[in-house]
C-alpha cells in the first residue's frame, strides 16, 4: 500500500497506471466511504482501467486506511484541498482529471479553486443546488454527528443520519474520527466564488438525490459546466451506475459539448 505524509498525517492511496495510458484520474471519495468502497467495488478502477486511464485514488484522512486524527482542527475545508494537492505534487502529475463524489466533489471544488494549474477537466458527482442553499444546519447535518457516536445506531432518529452510521460500520470505520471531521463545518460555497472555477467542469447526480439537489443549478453557478441527471437513482445508487459511468466518459471525451441538462430527466 503506497502513501505519503501531510500535514503529518498518513494517507493511504492506490495508483495503477497502465503502459501507455491515454489520461490519469485522480478519484475523491465521499464522507464514511473509502477508496476501495466507493470507487472500485463499484466498478471505477475497471472501467477506467478499461479505457487505458491511469487511476489514482485515496482514502481522505479519517477514513479507510488513512490516519485518523481526533481532533477537528485536523480537518476543514482547506486542509482535505491540500492533502489532494499533495497527492498530486507527490506524484508529479499535471493535468489530471479530478473526479469527487459527494463529500469528495466539495473537496473537488476547492482544489479547483485553490490550485487550477494542477488540473484538466473537473467532475462533481452527488452534489448540485443545495450546495448554494443558504447556510442553515440540514436535520441530517445536526443529526449526522450524534449519529457517528451513539452507542447503539438503532436509536438514531434521523432514518439518512441512520444509514450512514450503518454504512459507516460496514466499512468499518473510526467513528470518532468521522465525528471529528464533522465538526469541522465549513461555511457554504458563495457562487461569486464558484464562478472562479475556471476548469472545464461535469456535475452529475441521481434524479432523487435530495441531498445534492438540481445539478444544473450547481453547473451554472460555473464558468464552463454541463449538468446530466441520472434516472431513478439517489444520493447512493447513483455511484455505480452504469449510466453514471456513461456521463463521465462522454465528458471526457468531449461529448457532452453542447450540454442538454433535461434530456435524462
Amino acid at each position: 500500500m503506497p502513501s505519503f505524509k501531510s500535514d503529518g498525517v498518513e494517507l493511504a492511496y492506490d495508483d495503477i497506471t497502465p503502459l501507455d495510458h491515454r489520461d490519469t484520474v485522480l478519484l475523491v471519495h465521499g464522507f464514511a466511504s473509502n477508496r476501495y468502497e466507493g470507487w472500485r467495488r463499484t466498478g471505477w478502477y475497471s472501467a477506467f482501467e478499461r479505457r487505458g486511464s491511469r487511476v489514482i485514488a485515496l482514502d481522505m484522512r479519517g477514513h479507510g486506511e488513512s490516519g485518523k486524527p481526533h481532533d477537528a482542527q485536523a480537518y476543514g475545508r482547506a486542509r482535505l484541498a491540500a492533502d489532494v494537492i499533495g497527492l498530486i505534487d507527490h506524484l508529479g502529475v499535471q493535468g489530471c482529471t479530478l473526479l469527487g463524489y459527494s463529500m469528495g466533489a466539495h473537496v473537488a471544488l476547492n482544489v479547483a479553486l485553490e490550485a487550477p494549474d494542477r488540473l484538466g477537466k473537473l467532475i462533481c458527482g452527488g452534489i448540485g443546488g443545495r450546495l448554494l442553499e443558504p447556510e442553515s444546519p440540514s436535520p441530517l447535518a445536526e443529526a449526522l454527528p450524534a449519529a457517528m457516536l451513539a452507542e447503539d445506531p438503532e436509536t438514531i432518529e434521523d432514518p439518512m443520519a441512520r444509514s450512514f452510521r450503518h454504512f459507516a460500520d460496514e466499512q468499518g470505520e473510526d467513528l470518532k474520527a468521522l465525528a471529528a471531521f464533522l465538526a469541522a463545518r465549513a461555511a457554504p460555497f458563495e457562487a461569486a466564488d464558484l464562478a472562479g472555477v475556471r476548469s472545464s467542469a461535469l456535475v452529475v447526480a441521481g434524479a432523487r438525490d435530495e441531498l445534492a439537489g438540481d445539478p444544473q443549478a450547481l453547473a451554472s453557478a460555473l464558468f464552463d459546466a454541463r449538468a446530466v441527471v441520472v434516472p431513478g437513482c439517489d444520493h447512493f445508487s447513483a455511484i455505480p451506475h452504469a449510466l453514471t459511468k456513461g456521463a463521465v466518459f462522454d465528458f471526457q471525451d468531449g461529448l457532452l459539448d453542447e450540454p442538454e441538462p433535461d434530456a435524462w430527466r
